[in-house]
């Protein structure tokens, strides 16, 4: 529940930035002559923010961190009821200056707001301006001495969340054909796909093929068995893979590109240079690259790093791997190849992987008394072959049945440290997700498991919570809602 609880708050705080930054606020704060002081406790806060990366690492086995973590939770909150006290006071005046647009309506109007409450400055609100300038200055002071507090307990800040965002090793092409179960009809698709001639028209050079899954379901090695194999030797003139991961940097993959192909280090830095060159080195040719691991959903990138692809000879592929359909969407710009979802693993293939890993063998015949336990761990990868190679790993030489039964019956959190790569796997989808969707699935957590959530009594709960914040009216809130639930979906 700590993870969770660090989550949440991770996300509660770029909410509360938000919040703090927003025109509106921003607005009403300067017309109180309350601006310096909302931009302090801003400052303040964003330093905090970065360090919430280096908190996480440490609050699992330092108490002051955890207390550290629990108090600036309680404090977040004060601070979210404090703005919502200005958004309100905001609104109320916004409509206490309102002119009514009819007639007919103004006897109403003077019976909600009355007219001694029309003009300003008012008693209530001079005592609304000194409270809230108090409560700034109370919650500012603390949140300092939380920074303060950092150096006790050796908190670092972490620009650009680097540390939270630690990820998986960079891939490569090489895959251990071994220890690879399922994948001979997925492989067997795709290679199909790379064998067609191009796109839907005549005119089009380079097919893009996107292989869509979530996190630990294996689009890597998939990617992998396709590159390693012999027929790309024919179908091919030439061939890259690039680990894309987190950075999309059009310089930095188009670079590792030209590396590839040329087996020369381009040491310039100057883009247009490069994608010249490369335009050059494709001409004509019959390329396949593999774009491992995409994030970006932005066309007009996507669109700068293809252009000197355009050169290429027709029938050249991209492969690109992704857990985000938007991006599959952006990249594949051929609606005649279509996306390619990644299955999970039948019980059978995920058993045999786990076996592989945990006993050397693709069966548990040779341990007889280890199978029930061992069925019920496979049965908990559900199908995800990193869940399987994972958990294999750690039991790996371990032929105790209550070491087996502890990992059955552990969260993924509570794994051995350094030896699980399912949770570091599974945090960039959540880290890549906008706050307010972090804020909404955070929310979850208070459901247990396997519980049944009611789409429609959902949205009312994020809505009453005041999860769902619009910062344009193009949309009403319950719409609103019902978009955060299918993205999350």
């Amino acid at each position: 529940m700590m993870v969770i609880r660090k989550i949440f708050l991770a996300a509660f705080l770029e909410v509360l930035l938000e919040k703090l930054e927003s025109g509106v606020l921003e607005k009403f704060a300067r017309q109180e002559g309350l601006g310096a002081e909302l931009n302090k406790l801003s400052e303040t806060l964003r330093i905090i923010q970065a360090m919430i990366g280096d908190a996480e690492e440490k609050q699992i086995s330092d108490g002051a961190v955890k207390k550290w973590l629990e108090d600036l939770n309680d404090l977040a909150y004060h601070l979210d009821d404090l703005l919502d006290e200005f958004a309100t006071e905001a609104l109320r005046r916004k409509l206490m200056n309102k002119e009514p647009a009819h007639a007919s309506t103004s006897k109403v109007w003077k019976v909600l707001i009355p007219t001694c409450c029309t003009s300003f400055p008012t008693p209530s609100a001079f005592m609304f301006d000194r409270r809230m300038r108090s409560t700034i200055e109370v919650i500012t002071a603390r949140l300092q001495e939380i920074v303060k507090q950092k150096n006790d307990m050796g908190l670092k800040e972490v620009t650009g969340g680097s540390r939270v965002r630690e990820r998986l090793p960079t891939t490569t092409s090489l895959v251990d054909k071994a220890r690879v179960y399922g994948r001979e009809n997925d492989k067997s698709a795709i290679v199909e796909l790379l064998q067609r001639r191009g796109g839907s028209t005549s005119d089009e050079t380079v097919s893009v093929i996107p292989i869509v899954g979530m996190g630990g379901v294996g689009k890597t090695t998939l990617a992998q068995l396709v590159y390693d194999d012999d027929t790309m030797k024919d179908l091919f003139d030439m061939k890259a893979w690039v680990c894309v991961s987190d950075d999309f940097d059009v310089f930095g993959v188009t670079k590792t590109i030209f590396e590839k192909l040329t087996d020369q280090i381009y040491d310039f830095k100057d883009v247009d240079k490069l994608q010249v060159k490369l335009k050059e080195i494709l001409s004509g040719k019959k390329f396949f690259f593999v774009l491992d691991d995409i994030w970006n959903e932005n066309l007009q990138q996507w669109d700068l790093l293809r252009r000197p692809f355009l050169a290429g000879a027709p029938g050249s592929k991209i492969i690109c791997t992704t857990r985000n359909e938007g991006v599959a969407k952006v990249m594949s710009s051929i609606p005649a190849v279509p996306t390619y979802r990644l299955r999970k693993l039948s019980h059978d293939e995920c058993r045999s992987l786990f076996a592989q890993y945990a006993l050397g063998s693709i069966n548990f015949d040779a341990h007889l008394n280890l199978k029930e336990v061992g069925d019920n761990i496979v049965k908990k990868c559900n199908g995800l072959p990193l869940a399987a190679m994972t958990l294999g790993g750690i039991l790996r030489n371990e032929l105790a049945e209550k070491k087996w039964e502890a990992i059955l019956h552990s969260e993924i959190w509570e794994l051995p440290r350094g030896k699980s790569n399912i949770l570091p796997a599974l945090r960039p989808s959540y880290f890549h997700l906008p706050a307010h969707l972090k804020q909404c699935f955070a929310y979850c957590s208070i459901f247990s498991k396997d519980y049944e959530v009611d789409k429609d009594e959902l949205i009312s709960v994020w809505m009453a919570t005041g999860l769902l914040q619009l910062n344009e009216e193009k949309m009403g809130l319950e719409d609103f809602g019902k978009e955060c639930f299918d993205d999350l979906l």
